[in-house]
């Protein structure tokens, strides 16, 4: 185990550092994984090619073999593949407490170990992922991949800050560090041309704003200023027009995970606005001519953020007791807005959920990378 000093550097907004020192320790321990260790048998792709379920779809009581799958919305179905989601997301956890371990006490066996879970993810000859995933979201018996599978690397979004913080490690070589830029401008590009793509970007709902949240990112990463200005625009053009007037996210409110949804959109309209403002293009002061904009977006999720029992909509079919979840969107709304009463709800949370889906919806692992 690595041995620091108590006084470690101390970095404003970064909460529980004896608690990130923990988790960077345990994370050295990890085993390092790769998206090639398990394979399902349901899948159409290969080694290295990217694989899951669709969440709501079960087996269909009414055919033999089950097939096709039928929907059950915001109802999980335990049995569907979701191995490469929890590796996926596991790889990012370890990567970002890693690279959060490095920063703070500035131990350079943190950032080695970072650095060997993104080369053997993104490089390895043997077990990196394929820039694509054309497989992901599957329903049995209807399709082997679905656009809205897309979801599944919002996950990747924390990965490229921590990138960016071990680009000054000397364990951060230069051919890795442009071998990963690589990876995710050829992964951009298939969400930009793909039909998979395309269809996700097309979605009025979170989806939509998911994929522009990636898109945005990866854009920024790989120095590609012509898509992330196209992702402002989509911004102020066409995910805005997903709120009413009152701030609300009508197509979040109308699913059976209400609560749960309409958080999580407004925390990806809120990494939107960190991503891509600049003091010429300010996205947090932003409103359209009829009202909409991220401050109305904060104004009516927050009373419930605060005040769970004066949610006036149904609770969600499942989960609704692990909600509200520590979420970046609360921190970087917070600082920036000066919305103090977030930042306190921020840090008031537990630091992490033992909840399975509250984990899995929440995009920023650590956003005080990110600032």
């Amino acid at each position: 185990m690595i041995k620091y000093e108590k006084k470690y550097r101390i970095i404003p907004g970064w909460g529980n550092q004896e608690w990130i020192i923990e988790k960077a320790q345990a994370a050295m321990k990890a085993p390092v994984l790769h998206i090639t260790d398990v394979q399902s048998p349901k899948s159409e792709g290969g080694l290295h090619d990217y694989y899951s379920n669709g969440d709501y779809w079960w087996p269909n009581p009414d055919t033999p073999d089950g097939l096709p799958y039928i929907q059950r919305d915001g109802q999980s179905n335990p049995e569907n593949f979701n191995s490469h989601r929890i590796i996926m997301r596991q790889m990012r956890t370890n990567v970002v407490f890693l690279t959060s371990g490095y920063l703070l006490t500035g131990k350079e066996d943190f950032a080695q170990k970072a650095v060997q879970h993104l080369y053997e993810f993104f490089l390895s000859g043997e077990t990196y992922m394929a820039p694509h995933l054309s497989y992901a979201q599957a329903i049995l018996g209807i399709c082997p991949g679905r656009g809205i599978g897309i979801i599944d690397t919002l996950h990747l979004v924390d990965v490229i800050f921590a990138v960016e913080k071990l680009k000054h490690s000397r364990c951060m070589g230069n051919e890795i560090y442009e071998g990963i830029k690589k990876w995710f401008s050829e992964y951009l590009g298939w969400m930009l041309t793909d039909k998979n793509g395309i269809q996700e970007m097309n979605k009025d709902n979170n989806h939509g704003v998911c994929f522009f949240v990636q898109a945005a990112a990866f854009a920024l990463f790989t120095d590609n200023e012509k898509i992330a200005n196209f992702c402002r625009q989509q911004y102020k053009e066409e995910l805005l027009k997903q709120q009413k007037e009152d701030g609300s996210f009508p197509r979040e409110l109308g699913r059976t995970k209400p609560y749960n949804y309409s958080i999580f959109v407004v925390d990806n309209m809120v990494t939107l606005c960190h991503l891509l403002s600049t003091p010429e293009d300010n996205l947090w002061e932003y409103e359209t001519d009829n009202g909409r904009s991220i401050k109305k977006a904060l104004d009516f999720i927050s009373p419930y953020l605060l005040d769970k029992s004066s949610w006036p909509y149904p609770p969600d079919v499942m989960h609704f007791d692990a909600f509200p979840a520590r979420s970046g969107f609360m921190l970087l709304a917070g600082c920036t807005l000066g919305r103090k009463e977030l930042v306190e709800l921020y840090y008031r949370l537990p630091e992490e959920s033992i909840d399975e889906e509250a984990r899995r919806n929440i995009a920023a692992r650590q956003p005080a990378l990110w600032m």
